[in-house]
């Protein structure tokens, strides 16, 4: 079945528009599939970088590459460095297509990424301030942006181990080389403010991480992590969330919220993001994932805006509860992958 004929309204031609740049651009190359030569294409991709979010968020870049102080910029959510990379990688900003991402990058490696793989979220630079959700966002971000640095090679590896269990000491054994910490406390997404369960939200963000690393490149330690991260989710059917939770409590309703920009908050239409960058968009036990999210499109083929970051980030996105062009796409990028 054509991923097209799934839509109640042709919501491809509205994310064509020329309204909204930045989505006509990703719509161009993700959803007609133009390559990357095509003439089109590239005009798109430049008025992309020139005009809406991805030149406002870059407008708040300070000259050596951060945004609103200097250091790892974990701080203050969600305007900081860690933020504003991540927002920026969601919109198809490109470290070729602007210098200035390229010296966001470099700054990023150089403050917030030790030299054993973390991405930290601690001033100090200690690797102790990893945590999955970060470290999944930050490795799928750069790599999305085009920055292959080849420290990245320590980031993945570091998150495939962590994943694993293999080669790494108890948090206690603090004199041990490679031991987990507070915040990733052990195998399959164990993480402290879970209270030491897997906690899927982070999960999300590795698997898609994974997703963005070339499969030649994948060691048999990523392709044991990528095994045991899609065992995790299958272990349940992914459209209950009934996935470990702090406190015996229920799924968060977050998870059935389809939103724009995506940070550590987590939705379905996300689980459905990660399972097609690894290649099992047409699993059978993604089918009702992929139901619910056929079945949340309006009359016209179009998503809303569920949950939203607005007056936190640098750009906001539209109206909450209103049709989303944002949305919409990373709805339709899904429904493509899995026809």
């Amino acid at each position: 079945m054509s991923w097209q004929t799934q839509l109640r309204g042709d919501s491809v031609a509205w994310l064509l528009e020329p309204d909204s740049p930045g989505v006509r651009y990703l719509a161009l190359r993700d959803l007609i599939g133009l390559s990357h030569e095509d003439a089109e294409l590239k005009s798109a991709r430049r008025k992309a970088h020139k005009e809406g979010p991805i030149a406002e968020v870059l407008a708040h870049m300070e000259q050596a590459g951060y945004w609103v102080k200097a250091g790892p910029g974990y701080n203050p959510k969600y305007r900081s460095t860690v933020w504003a990379i991540i927002l920026l990688a969601q919109l198809g900003a490109s470290a070729q297509d602007d210098k200035r991402i390229e010296q966001a990058c470099r700054y990023l490696t150089e403050h917030n990424l030790t030299e054993d793989g973390q991405f930290t979220a601690l001033n100090s630079g200690a690797p102790s301030g990893t945590v999955d959700c970060l470290q999944g966002n930050l490795c799928w971000s750069l790599m999305e942006l085009g920055y292959d640095h080849p420290r990245l090679r320590s980031a993945y590896e570091w998150m495939a181990r962590t994943v694993t269990g293999d080669g790494i000491a108890p948090k206690e054994e603090k004199d041990a080389q490679v031991r987990y910490y507070a915040y990733k406390c052990g195998p399959v997404f164990a993480c402290g403010v879970n209270e030491g369960l897997s906690c899927a939200w982070g999960g999300c963000k590795v698997l898609l991480a994974f997703g963005k690393w070339n499969a030649r490149r994948r060691t048999p330690l990523i392709r044991k992590a990528i095994k045991m991260g899609v065992d995790f989710f299958f272990s349940i059917d992914p459209v209950t969330a009934k996935y470990p939770i702090r406190n015996s409590g229920k799924p968060s309703l977050n998870w059935w919220k389809f939103g724009f920009p995506v940070f550590y908050v987590t939705d379905l239409l996300q689980i459905a993001e990660a399972f097609s960058g690894l290649g099992y968009a047409k699993d059978k036990r993604l089918a009702n994932t992929l139901k619910l999210i056929r079945e949340k499109q309006d009359e016209q083929g179009r998503w809303l805006l569920e949950y939203e970051y607005s007056g936190k980030t640098w750009v906001d996105f539209g109206a909450k509860k209103t049709p989303n062009k944002w949305v919409t796409l990373r709805a339709l990028r899904v429904l493509k992958a899995a026809a």
